[in-house]
């Protein structure tokens, strides 16, 4: 049993798993297979030092993690704009050709799964991330290395980044769901949610046993590397070791694309996983840059998204929900039925307008699908079924929550609950304020919220920064350990350093969405400057008109939402835009991890951090062996002690202000 004996093993298993499971084309027997695997095992074990984790024994799982880390991207990953027919299609090329005339597409299939980054250092798998918010995702490596056609190895010895799709075959799914219906355990909705789970489970053990694989689709440094289309990007990371979708086409016009969507569109009940629509971009990198992206979505590509699947199923009752508007929307409440993958029980019926004009009953049989393969909607009754004992839908005049006289307001088919002090309101504009796209506070989610709420300890944003003061009373609940309990006060205090746009969408400003937040944020810099800004200064800006006008007017002038404001602004929550590029050019900083330790004299800790944010840095609260920087002021303790040992370049607070010109 010597060392070149266990590389070439290595050597081989690795082979023959890119040949069985990225070609698809077998060279061996399962049998020798498992007897080279099983005298790998036994060199491992006897020399246990030689274990790396590039190992193929290394894939079978066994990590168990406390909770996933965050990861924070390099390049944002962007999510994609979404077409559904061809006239939108066309209208997307004409925008193209209008700046590139002679632009020719690539088609893929989009698959359905969960977005995943790679990152490739000295040629091995350094981390693979999902994609979270698109700035920061969660660390998922430990199950990453248990999908076999991922390479653990790469011939590139530069940092490498891919990204594309995990997603669990068919075969997969049905064979999962078939255990659990053996085991008594719930079924799985679809494959796209049976993958997303297995990828988030702590013990990767679990994942290595859900038959998961994955396709890879993006090199987001191509043309640093000086590959110049998208195609080429593609060929590259197949010779490198990649799985790559085989169904892509190369197409010369905006004719050729809509043959292919006809083509998969046929195809897709054969497929042997999940696809929920068709990618399209343009081929040429460099025209891709030229072209740029939105605040959200890149300008050259786009998703064909599928017509959604209609069923047909029974309307027992017709319920009524508010949000933190105190707008009351009707809901289908549906005999369970599947749509696109999963179960349906609920369904939205929009407003009093929508539902008189189809004229929707309770006790109708009706149509319902999924607008754009989200979000359930009943589209028609079958009148033609009906036997005489369908209830006609009547509007309701009160609030179903506090009893509040509902009003209706000009112009608009809703009708709205004006009760300030109306408990469903509340507890809306708390599970808002607290969401992923807003505050993003983990662990605090929307049972938790009506829970607290109900309990007393949350009745109004500003309780979410003093549930530390309830700490033993919820650590008596069930469910609530002194870990969850930490876990949950740590992510409340980590908001207080979230950029301006995410504290601004989290306001609950009526049509002040993600987008027209970051957008504000980014023109204004500050909460202050925003809130003082003049009318014509507002509608100068894109995107802004009289409607946002009236609804921040109405904002800063209310007295509450002011109070508001300046409470937060008092217990340390950021008010500034921290995205701005402007120092980026020449900071040692960016996109390095830095940590911030000891008692600072010339800045606080939260100034120092949020100007480390506008430097590019990843802040972090610990010093690990990929921490860059340490920055010490008096009494640093552990945190530096560690950074010495780990050969983290250490940072007096003088140095840093000397460093960065303050």
């Amino acid at each position: 049993m010597t060392f070149e004996r266990l590389e070439e093993i290595k050597k081989l298993l690795n082979e023959y798993n890119y040949q069985y499971y990225v070609l698809d084309n077998p060279s061996v027997s399962d049998q020798e297979y498992d007897r080279l695997m099983q005298e790998l095992q036994r060199i491992e074990m006897a020399h246990p030092e030689w274990v790396t984790d590039d190992s193929p024994t290394q894939r079978v799982g066994g990590q168990v993690l406390d909770s996933f880390t965050k990861v924070t991207h390099k390049r944002m990953m962007l999510s994609l704009g979404n077409i559904f027919n061809e006239d939108e299609l066309r209208e997307f090329d004409e925008r193209i050709r209008d700046i590139f005339p002679n632009v020719e597409y690539i088609c893929e299939l989009k698959i359905d799964g969960l977005s995943v980054s790679l990152v490739y250092k000295d040629g091995k798998l350094d981390y693979g991330a999902t994609r979270g918010d698109g700035e920061i995702g969660e660390n998922i490596t430990h199950n990453v290395k248990t999908i076999k056609s991922i390479p653990l190895t790469i011939p590139y010895q530069e940092e490498f980044e891919v990204r594309g799709e995990i997603y669990m075959p068919k075969k997969s799914f049905y064979q999962l769901n078939e255990q659990r219906k053996l085991a008594g355990e719930p079924l799985l909705a679809n494959p796209r949610n049976a993958a997303a789970g297995s990828v988030r489970q702590l013990d990767s053990s679990i994942a290595a046993k859900r038959g998961l694989d994955a396709f890879l689709y993006h090199v987001p440094m191509a043309l640093d590397m000086g590959i110049q289309t998208h195609e080429d990007a593609l060929n590259y990371i197949k010779n490198i070791g990649f799985k790559v979708n085989p169904n892509i086409r190369k197409c010369q016009n905006v004719n050729e694309v809509w043959q292919y969507i006809l083509e998969m569109t046929d195809k897709r009940s054969s497929l042997p996983y999940e696809i929920d629509g068709i990618v399209i971009k343009m081929n040429d990198l460099n025209q891709q840059e030229r072209l740029g992206y939105t605040a959200k979505v890149p300008k050259w590509s786009i998703a064909y998204k599928f017509p959604a699947e209609e069923v047909i199923t029974k309307l027992d009752d017709i319920i009524f929900t508010i949000g933190r508007t105190g707008q009351i929307t009707p809901n289908a409440v549906l005999e369970p039925v599947r749509v696109a993958g999963s179960t349906v029980q609920r369904a939205t019926l929009h407003n009093e307008d929508n539902v008189k004009h189809k004229d929707i009953r309770v006790g109708d049989y009706v149509v319902v699908r999924k607008a754009g393969d989200v979000i359930p909607e009943v589209v028609r009754s079958l009148k033609e079924r009906r036997n005489g004992s369908e209830k006609p839908f009547v509007m309701i005049d009160t609030c179903p929550y506090c009893g509040s006289k509902l009003v209706r307001k000009d112009n608009e088919a809703a009708y709205y609950c004006l009760n300030k002090d109306c408990d469903s309101k509340k507890i809306e504009k708390i599970i808002h304020f607290a969401s992923r796209d807003a505050m993003n506070i983990e662990g605090l989610g929307e049972k938790i919220i009506e829970q607290f709420y109900n309990l007393g300890f949350v009745k109004c944003i500003e309780d979410i920064y003093s549930l530390a003061d309830h700490k033993q009373e919820i650590m008596d609940i069930e469910g609530f350990g002194q870990k969850s309990m930490d876990n949950l006060i740590q992510a409340i205090e980590n908001s207080k350093q979230n950029s301006m746009e995410k504290l601004l969408f989290g306001l609950g400003i009526r049509g002040i969405g993600a987008k027209m937040a970051d957008n504000l944020s980014k023109e204004f810099k500050s909460m202050d400057a925003l809130m003082n800004a003049s009318t014509a200064k507002l509608l100068s800006i894109r995107d802004v008109g009289d409607t946002i006008v009236q609804s921040i007017n109405r904002f800063r002038s209310d007295s509450e939402s002011q109070a508001l404001l300046e409470h937060l602004k008092e217990i340390g929550l950021n008010m500034n835009y921290l995205k701005d590029t402007s120092l980026l050019q020449e900071s040692i900083f960016k996109d390095k991890t830095v940590c911030v330790t000891g008692t600072l004299e010339l800045m606080t800790r939260k100034e120092i951090k949020e100007y480390l944010a506008r430097l590019g840095a990843n802040v972090t609260g610990s010093v690990s062996k990929k921490t860059d920087y340490l920055i010490c002021g008096r009494d640093a303790g552990s945190k530096l002690t560690k950074a010495q040992q780990y050969g983290v370049t250490i940072l007096s607070e003088t140095q840093f202000k000397e460093e960065v010109g303050l």
